[in-house]
């Protein structure tokens, strides 16, 4: 039976994302020998070349085999954090992970009755888009996370199929197209996404919805970017859909953070709204679930 050694496999990742064997030995820590080494046993182990060598890059069979090793080797860091968690006292430190939008008041107010209850505790507040923040805790570098983005009503977010999180139950929103105040859809009432598919949007992933997972979630086609905002400051988002740029949506209390020169039109048969979940990785870290009742709105 053939076997795979996770490390072996960890290590053609990382040379593969670097494209060097080189800064991959720095990386993990390894001799270049021993990079080599573990690429070789792994390429003898599945019987197929992974890397060309020079320049370094995957071939078709590693192309295949990234495909099934960043979900492995997530899974396994997950494992070794829940295990983890089992065998902890109670932490004197807590990291928290949060998207751009989901840094509430609520959680704001679940923080400060945490270090109410631990003077001492060491809190770290991280702010990331909402995979790097799922992956934070299920593999243990974020106790907890509080996430945000669009869903049906009553529908919980999707995060990621290789990640298990316990998501609490969140806050809905309703969503508004933000427009110049001068845009002639500005004077509506309400306003259809199904109309809007061939406007001008400004594509925001780091802070906003993608325009792709838009048109996933509306079925509609179009949704093409009239300019790319990288970063998650969506007061610059705003100030771009001020100044003619394209259209975005948002969550109704963002809106003000346009200033006058941004209105916000509601959607029509709103068929999505803004959802913000906490996701922790379970009951047994009691500083998660303390966090976990302060934030949700049932707790």
């Amino acid at each position: 039976m053939m076997r795979v050694d996770p490390r072996f496999l960890r290590t053609f990742v990382t040379v593969a994302e670097l494209g060097s064997f080189s800064a991959a030995a720095e990386e993990l820590g390894y001799t270049q020998s021993g990079v080599s080494q573990h690429v070789a046993a792994l390429e003898s182990a599945l019987g197929a070349t992974l890397l060309h060598r020079r320049p370094v890059r995957p071939t078709a069979a590693g192309a295949r085999l990234l495909e099934h090793a960043h979900p492995i080797l997530l899974r396994l860091d997950a494992a070794r954090a829940d295990i983890a968690r089992m065998a902890a006292d109670a932490p004197a430190r807590l990291a928290v992970g949060a998207t751009p939008l989901a840094g509430s008041s609520r959680l704001a107010a679940a923080l400060e009755r945490l270090r109410r209850e631990t003077p001492r505790l060491e809190v770290t507040l991280r702010i990331a888009d909402r995979r790097a923040v799922a992956v934070g805790v299920a593999t243990g570098a974020l106790d907890a996370g509080l996430v945000d983005g669009i869903a049906a009503p009553n529908d919980p977010l999707h995060l990621p199929d290789e990640v298990r999180l316990t998501a609490l139950a969140g806050a809905e929103e309703p969503l508004v197209v933000a427009l110049p105040r001068e845009h002639p859809l500005a004077r509506l009432d309400a306003v259809g996404l199904d109309g809007l598919g061939a406007a001008r949007w400004i594509d925001a992933p780091g802070v906003l919805v993608s325009l792709e997972e838009l048109r996933a979630a509306t079925g509609v086609e179009g949704f093409e970017a009239g300019l790319r905002c990288e970063g998650s400051d969506l007061s610059a988002v705003l100030a771009l859909v001020a100044a003619g740029h394209g259209l975005a949506l948002v969550p109704a209390g963002a809106i003000a953070g346009g200033g006058a020169s941004v209105v916000g039109v509601p959607l029509g048969r709103a068929r999505l709204v803004h959802r913000t979940e906490l996701v922790h990785a379970g009951a047994g870290d009691s500083l998660a679930s303390a966090l976990s009742a302060g934030v949700n709105p049932a707790g």
